[in-house]
């Protein structure tokens, strides 16, 4: 029985969209597709010629929350009060920071909810930086001083408390680092979005 180009190609996308589901459930990025002149269908997340075109885009889903957000409203709000910040910028920064995670632990060693630095626990009066109640007050200690320090321009505070203010100070405004502009840009969307619900 003759198999049809149509039929080849559609086995062959049903296969492959089957192995990026399931084999390579992490890998988040750009699928490129090339068919030879033979019809062989080549895959690729590096196109090495323009002769890929783009199959999918791959835009990574964000992980469930470890916890309901509400779980710590309480303990947000009183943070807030205590500091005069805003309690959607708290919930904000928590977002990004560890999407609610009270176990994270990032890559450079910052821990907990709102990824205090190790070095600045005991400035930050945090004995337990896992405990929700310690660690959101602590940062948001930490947030007020930033905001304190680049004289209530919230942009600049952030950037602060991602990079280090010494990095803010040396170039005088948000410094040009990709992490951080996204940084900033992220928490203030979310900032907004946290205050119109």
């Amino acid at each position: 029985m003759a198999v049809g180009r149509k039929t080849i190609i559609g086995l062959c996308t049903s296969i492959f969209v089957v192995w990026t589901l399931f084999v390579i459930p992490y890998a988040h990025a750009d699928i490129y597709l090339y068919i030879d002149s033979e019809g062989v269908l080549h895959f690729t997340n590096t196109p090495t010629s323009s002769n890929y075109k783009v199959y999918m885009r791959e835009t990574p889903a964000r992980p469930k929350a470890w916890r309901p957000i509400q779980n710590y409203d309480d303990v947000i709000n009183e943070a807030a009060r205590e500091n005069g910040l805003s309690s959607s910028l708290l919930k904000a920064l928590i977002h990004v920071e560890s999407y609610f995670n009270p176990r994270a632990v990032s890559k450079k060693g910052a821990l907990g909810l709102m990824q205090i630095m190790p070095q600045n626990l005991e400035l930050l009066e945090i004995s337990d930086p896992f405990d929700p109640w310690e660690n959101i007050m602590g940062g948001a200690r930490y947030l007020k001083a930033m905001i304190e320090r680049f004289n209530g321009q919230l942009p600049l505070a952030l950037a602060a408390y991602n990079a280090g203010p010494s990095a803010v100070e040396r170039y005088q405004n948000i410094p040009p680092y990709d992490e951080t502009q996204r940084y900033v840009e992220k928490v203030m969307k979310l900032f907004h979005l946290y205050k119109k619900s």
